[in-house]
């Protein structure tokens, strides 16, 4: 079955206006509090200038730093693995935890493991796996995907959320208090915690001169799982690494800010050795980031530190939805993450953008979003079958464009034709654009033509 396009997708979630306009408002409060939050702090593009200078070292000293980082991280006595695909790195835990004999799992908010596809690998294999983070457990029951990297349920209304409590964990029916909900998780993860004997969880920062390692949440629960289970499971993505402990300082201070607007998250929590009589291991994983490295225009891409700021003013993603992407990290920095995977399943992501550079404006680590996604576009066009009308009108657009005479009687012939053509016809089915939207008034004369006349003035 032929996957569906960006568009096609969007569409769908557009159906719903309502809906729609409540989950643009809600990501736009987001990125609301990021500024006030960003604007509190007088050093914040120093922080930013910082914090990409040590990413541009991390990509450029990689293989040192990760040689460095498992060199600190055995000799804490921390089992280290690596993975070069999703395929791997599955292995790797399910070996674990057939090692350990673990029967009850829980895990905690990890992007890498929804990029592996780990929950319904180990769901074959006979597990049960149980996502901690309030988001991702709603999302579990609701068997869905996350639509927003650090907002997982961000689609969801608290009314859908109390029915998929009632039907999964009992709640009343037709409850929707937050705070009963959450109460009633809480009760329904303690459960979870206490009986596990193995907790997964991702990682956030892992720091090369010590060989630790940072996870941040705002609920606690990578650390009630890691603290109450003899078995811990880190999973990392390469690009994870920062050089030193005094780093991550600035890192700590950007992320929460950026994602929410707090100013630090609730839990950041430190892992260097496992506790007396329990074990840890850390799984290093490729899929496809080296790849990525290799690509002087996207490698830059390897910077991002998962806050989903790019997501939450992004005009497009706040109106489509997450699940309009198809791909774990969605959003722009999806759109240039996802191409270097699959050029043809991902072709229609690089040109979900406005191009208008405020994901770009409002990265922490100061990854050129905009840009790459026109480099995308570029590569994409060269590289796939682009539909022959569009092609067509590229050409048309590029001869007119690129001589001035044609450009201002294109423009002349197309002022006049809009005052004259009645509504029926410019609103009609061969005009995509105009299904959701206005043109604008048609103006009396062009900017060039009005310049002319009163430039003396």
């Amino acid at each position: 079955m032929k996957a569906k396009t960006h568009a096609e997708e969007a569409a769908a979630f557009i159906k719903d206006d309502a809906r729609t306009h409540w989950h643009d408002e809600t990501l736009w409060h987001v990125r609301s509090n990021r500024d006030r939050s960003a604007q509190g702090i007088p050093e914040w593009e120093t922080l930013r200038d910082t914090a990409s200078a040590t990413k541009n070292y991390v990509l450029s000293h990689l293989g040192e730093l990760l040689e460095q980082f498992e060199a600190n991280a055995k000799a804490n006595g921390v089992e280290v693995l690596w993975a070069r695909d999703d395929k791997e790195h599955n292995e790797h835990v399910y070996r674990i935890l057939q090692e350990n004999k673990v029967s009850n799992i829980v895990k905690s908010k990890s992007i890498l493991t929804e990029e592996c596809g780990l929950n319904h690998y180990l769901e074959k294999k006979g597990y049960d796996v149980v996502d901690t983070d309030l988001g991702e457990r709603i999302i579990q029951f609701a068997k869905q995907t996350p639509s927003h990297i650090v907002l997982p349920a961000i689609h969801l209304k608290k009314q859908d959320i109390g029915e998929i409590f009632h039907d999964h964990i009992g709640t009343k029916k037709g409850a929707s208090d937050p705070n009963y909900l959450t109460e009633a998780a809480r009760q329904h993860l303690r459960k979870k915690f206490v009986e596990a004997n193995a907790a997964i969880t991702g990682v956030n920062f892992g720091i090369a001169e010590t060989g630790g390692f940072v996870v941040c949440t705002n609920e606690g629960n990578a650390d009630m799982g890691t603290h109450l289970a003899d078995v811990h499971i880190a999973c990392m993505g390469i690009e994870k690494l920062i050089p030193r402990a005094a780093d991550l300082g600035v890192f700590l201070r950007l992320l929460a800010r950026s994602a929410t607007g707090q100013s630090i998250t609730n839990y950041s929590s430190h892992f260097h050795r496992p506790a007396k009589g329990k074990k840890l291991y850390i799984i290093l994983v490729d899929n496809g980031r080296t790849a990525q490295l290799g690509r002087e225009d996207f490698k830059n891409s390897l910077k991002c530190i998962r806050c989903g700021a790019c997501m939450n003013t992004c005009p497009i993603y706040r109106r489509s939805g997450g699940h309009s992407y198809n791909y774990t990290v969605p959003g722009p920095i999806g759109s240039i993450l996802s191409p270097g995977r699959d050029l043809k399943q991902y072709s229609t992501l690089p040109f979900a953008s406005t191009l208008c550079g405020s994901c770009s404006d409002v990265c922490p680590v100061k990854i050129n979003i905009h840009e790459q996604l026109y480099k995308w576009r570029q590569v994409i066009t060269e590289n796939t079958n682009v539909d022959k009308s569009k092609q067509l009108s590229m050409k048309v657009a590029g001869m007119t464009f690129g001589k001035p005479v044609l450009y201002d009687l294109a423009g002349k012939m197309a002022r006049t034709a809009l005052k004259i053509t009645p509504k029926s016809l410019v609103y009609s089915s061969l005009n995509v654009w105009g299904k959701h939207r206005d043109l604008p008034e048609v103006p009396k004369e062009s900017f060039k033509e009005w310049f002319k006349k009163n430039r003396k003035q």
